[in-house]
């Protein structure tokens, strides 16, 4: 069983009760992946609010508008 983590946010995202997302990047090349959320109905609209960096890994703070 997941506690929290992307499919609780993914349950939450389509009532709107989610105002900050936090995502930490650690880039690496592999040429494909699986989408850190499922498909949404409509688009939610983020801006900007912070970015940090860390030895290997980038934090990006974003506020639902």
């Amino acid at each position: 069983m997941e506690v929290g983590g992307a499919s609780l946010a993914a349950s939450l995202m389509p009532s709107g009760l989610i105002d900050e997302y936090q995502l930490f990047l650690s880039p690496v090349v592999l040429g494909g992946g699986t989408p850190l959320f499922p498909s949404l109905d409509k688009r939610i609209q983020l801006r900007l609010a912070e970015t940090r960096h860390f030895d290997s890994v980038v934090m990006l703070r974003y506020l639902a508008d």
